[in-house]
């Protein structure tokens, strides 16, 4: 019995990863058609691309995209959102929560992937942490969006949380900003994208529900950058108390 278990496990994974690749190529020319209107205009045609291809990916392999708002959200604002980061699976999620223009921050090493490379450098900012003037950029990119009044998206842990813990430690980065431009920071937490996919296997991809929970947004008004400790760790408790009243966790 386990074994057909395996298999049909196995099975699923391949449709499932063969489906998405399908979806991609054929989000891909109008990919390339956004670009011609530039930037801004471009960009934010992009991800509505790629909300159509999350959504569609989601119905036809059994995942359940849901909504919790813990407080109000007005999608009329600009915020910097923070998530935690523990899954592959974390990136649907985050362009389906997209009611308002976003770009996100994320890692460079992704664009080596074939043709999703190409659509990953056209919709997110990217940076590499190892190099100092690609984050300096990376920054730059983040700030000029917000000036043409487009929400940032940042995962303040920086990598994949693979400890018992509900987060790792946060980077400064998503707080130092919030505070020099004033942009109040929203949180939100993705609480069942490892159980979808798990990071230790591709192989591990299941259907069911994946919420995420919007959680109050925190002000910045007022703050600088003396009070970036605090603002982080304000932050960080928010989000930690939050995966803890949805999941299960040993207690620290």
């Amino acid at each position: 019995m386990n074994s057909l278990l395996k298999a049909v496990q196995v099975l699923y994974c391949v449709y499932a990863f063969l489906l998405f690749v399908l979806i991609m190529l054929i989000v891909f020319p109008f990919v390339l058609l956004a670009l011609a209107f530039g930037k801004i205009t471009g960009g934010n045609l992009i991800y509505k691309l790629c909300m159509l291809w999350a959504q569609s990916w989601y119905w036809l392999i059994g995942i359940r995209h849901e909504e919790i708002f813990e407080s109000p959200h007005d999608s009329t604002r600009q915020y910097i959102f923070v998530a935690n980061h523990i899954s592959y699976m974390d990136i649907p999620p985050l362009v389906l929560i997209t009611h308002q223009p976003i770009r996100i921050l994320g890692k460079y090493e992704m664009v080596k992937i074939p043709v999703f490379g190409w659509i990953y450098r056209a919709a997110v900012v990217l940076v590499d942490r190892k190099n100092a003037e690609t984050r300096s950029k990376s920054v730059r990119a983040l700030k000029a969006a917000l000036k043409h009044g487009i929400s940032i998206f940042i995962f303040p842990e920086g990598t994949f949380n693979m400890g018992p813990m509900p987060l790792k430690d946060f980077f400064d980065g998503a707080f130092r900003i919030a505070i020099e431009t004033e942009t109040p920071i929203k949180p939100v937490l993705l609480i069942d994208t490892l159980d979808r996919l798990h990071y230790n296997s591709l192989f591990s991809l299941t259907p069911g529900k994946n919420r995420v929970v919007y959680l109050d947004e925190v002000p910045v008004e007022g703050l600088t950058s003396k009070d970036i400790s605090s603002l982080k760790q304000r932050v960080y408790d928010m989000m930690d108390a939050g995966l803890r009243r949805y999941r299960n966790y040993s207690v620290a």
